[in-house]
């Protein structure tokens, strides 16, 4: 397999050659081995738009595309709102692509060469599948970015050269031609990845093996191998051997630069109507970030912003007074000893006067764009929408493992003794209507008033809905987490003790 995709190149094979021969021995994959294929298409698309935190107006650029398949899944995601510019280097994918019923904003393109016609053009964005084979990377690397705007970033999937089945494949293959892929090449590894993309110039380089989720895998077993994967991937020492890596990485670009954003409020009902509650605590770096970023994106949505500063010992209290001062939707509550998450929340709560409420953090500064989702739930008539950072659809980076397998524990206890399927009750993103904020009595006062504020309107009987969020850890600049497992968990516990007795003995909630 290794010989033919080498034979290739040595014979002078230009690279847009060697891209069309891994895209039809991808596309041949997909048709007759990858019976999770559907699924995968809606997982990557969703990593894109988590990763890129996408605005309408963002121009994204597909490499290798096929026929479409995911093309459309990934326009669709996004409401087939941003210009998608999909290259196929095979005249017969091309054929199909460029037929009747594709979306607007879908623009095909066959590329003879690479760049090719793409020369001189430049995107926000670039995505791809099985591209990085053997010496293809350098050279496919060096080529896209320039076809990146400044600040602008690639998201590429590539198979694992670490995972124990590929590896199985391509030494069993030589005497069971079945398991061979026709033309597959052999895939880089991480190091040399990392190495490529360095001397090339990207920054923010990220390369993490990602999803368990593959045949042989028999089908059957999607939704334990779904739930499990997610675990995997953040397993120390065993998440090397996934059956993918995702490369992400930016185009550099001049000091000062920030990502443009832009309104994202599309949901006229909820206009003025929004009171965003944000417990702080040592936040001063973080604060002005997040408020810019919620006015760019929800500014039409916004009553009022309530920072909660919870005792802080730096500048949080000055710097929310500030903001206050430049915009009179601002405000700060300022809380004395003792502090904790929960008192905050039910300061904040008791500040709001809108119909709506949004509750955060001050690390979801970033992935403000992607809330999107959480206002979108609540216009589908739901009372309360939670933003998940564990459905398989969600992105999940540098979590914890040790926190990851706590909060899996937590719900799968939640699940059984509670009867409510729910897979991420205690992530402390939630909109609901100010009514169910009203009846929501907080009674822990540290984090486990997050989990409350999650599972308590479900028991009460209200319409609550998970959406899919990112999950990426704080950087240096934004501090340390207060989150501390071991003087959590404890209340945890008793927090679901407490619901289980009140659900099935007291009868206090009724479903």
């Amino acid at each position: 397999m290794a010989g033919s995709s080498i034979a290739l190149f040595l014979c002078g094979y230009s690279l847009a050659e060697n891209l069309k021969v891994q895209e039809r021995a991808r596309n041949r994959y997909w048709r007759e081995v990858d019976h999770f294929l559907p699924e995968r298409l809606k997982w990557r698309a969703e990593m894109v738009r988590h990763c890129f935190h996408l605005f309408p107006e963002d121009r994204i650029l597909e490499v290798g595309c096929g026929v479409g398949e995911w093309t459309r899944v990934l326009s669709a995601l996004n409401g087939d709102r941003n210009p998608i510019c999909a290259a196929t280097f095979d005249p017969e994918s091309y054929g199909t692509l460029n037929g009747p019923g594709l979306p607007g904003n879908i623009e095909p393109v066959l590329l003879e060469d690479f760049p090719g016609s793409l020369e001189g053009r430049q995107f926000d964005f670039i995505v791809g599948w099985d591209l990085l084979f053997n010496m293809n990377g350098g050279r496919f690397l060096s080529k896209a970015r320039r076809l990146l705007k400044p600040g602008g970033q690639i998201l590429l999937f590539d198979p694992n050269p670490w995972n124990p089945w590929y590896n199985a494949r391509h030494f069993l293959g030589k005497f069971l031609p079945f398991l061979k892929r026709e033309n597959e090449g052999i895939a880089i590894n991480r190091i040399e990845l990392y190495s490529t993309l360095s001397e090339i110039g990207f920054i923010h380089i990220k390369i993490f093996p990602y999803d368990f989720v593959f045949p042989p895998v028999p089908r059957f077993l999607l939704r334990v191998m779904q739930n499990l994967s997610l675990v995997l991937e953040n397993f120390p020492y065993v998440r090397n051997f996934a059956g993918s890596l995702y490369i992400w990485a930016q185009r550099p670009a001049a000091d000062g630069w920030k990502r443009p954003m832009s309104n994202l409020a599309r949901h006229e009902a909820f206009h003025g109507k929004v009171s965003v509650v944000v417990p702080c605590r040592n936040e001063a770096a973080n604060i002005p970030t997040l408020v810019e970023n919620l006015r760019t994106c929800f500014n039409p949505y916004l009553h009022e912003i309530i920072l909660v500063d919870d005792n802080s010992q730096d500048e949080t209290a000055a710097v929310g007074e500030r903001l206050a001062g430049e915009d009179p939707r601002i405000r700060v509550v300022r809380r004395a000893m003792p502090n904790g998450v929960g008192r905050a929340l039910r300061d904040g709560f008791a500040a709001a006067t809108g119909e709506y409420l949004l509750t955060m953090d001050c690390d979801f500064q970033h992935i403000v764009p992607e809330m999107t989702g959480l206002f979108d739930g609540l216009a589908r008539g739901n009372d309360v929408v939670i933003g998940s950072r564990f459905s398989r659809n969600s992105v999940l980076l540098n979590y914890a493992f040790t926190k990851i397998l706590a909060n899996r524990g937590f719900h799968i206890l939640a699940n059984l003794l509670l009867g409510i399927p729910f897979r991420d009750a205690t992530n402390n993103l939630k909109l609901m209507k100010i009514e169910v904020a009203r009846k929501l009595e907080i009674e822990f006062n540290d984090f486990a008033a997050n989990a409350e504020t999650g599972l308590k309107p479900i028991l009460m009987g209200y319409k609550v809905e998970e959406v899919p969020i990112s999950w990426i850890d704080r950087s240096l600049d934004m501090g340390l987490s207060k989150f501390n497992l071991f003087k959590t968990g404890p209340n945890y516990a008793k927090l679901l003790s407490r619901l289980v007795w009140r659900k099935w003995v007291a009868r206090r909630y009724q479903a």
